[in-house]
């Protein structure tokens, strides 16, 4: 059986989109810790998050989901200790057109498996822009194409309702399997 609140976050680095993710799928206003950039971040968009997103989602009468958004840049990653603490799975958003960001993902994926051995999703984002790399590609150079433990990975556009909803129907299969 699963928990009345399945608690999901959803991290990723600067600009991959987790606020967005948050902001299209949550049935309440996301409470947010958006700041005005102030650093070279400025330039690549306005406001960062600096602490967390929140956001609720109802799937059935006597169940819904907690989102939880971390932020994207590495001094505010102490908020990773405190997100992941009593998450019940992740997704991490990984922008395909910024391969100069997929370190830091791998980074990020390394502390959350090391830190917590729950269910995640590997969304990739920005699929559609210019530069982006195949989502195969974007795989490999994560590490996690190993086909004897492969991580669901699949295209994801925070800006489509059904795309972030396929994404978490993802991760809810995954703990169903797991409360079997």
């Amino acid at each position: 059986m699963i928990s009345e609140i399945l608690r999901i976050v959803v991290t990723g680095g600067v600009g991959a989109g987790k606020t967005t993710f948050i902001r299209t799928i949550s049935e309440i206003d996301v409470v947010d810790t958006d700041k005005r950039a102030t650093d070279e971040l400025a330039e690549f968009k306005e406001k960062t998050t600096v602490a967390l997103d929140f956001g609720k989602l109802t799937i059935a009468s006597n169940q819904s989901l907690h989102l939880y958004g971390t932020p994207g840049q590495s001094r505010f990653d102490f908020m990773w200790d405190i997100l992941i603490e009593k998450a019940h799975a992740y997704i991490l958003l990984v922008d395909a057109h910024r391969p100069d960001q997929f370190r830091y993902a791998r980074k990020i994926l390394n502390y959350m498996n090391h830190h917590a051995s729950i269910p995640t999703t590997i969304g990739i984002t920005h699929t559609d822009c210019v530069d982006a790399w195949e989502i195969e590609d974007v795989a490999l150079a994560l590490g996690i194409s190993d086909e004897a433990n492969p991580l669901p990975t699949m295209a994801v556009n925070p800006n489509e309702r059904e795309s972030v909803s396929n994404a978490l129907i993802a991760i809810v299969e995954q703990l169903k399997k797991i409360g079997e």
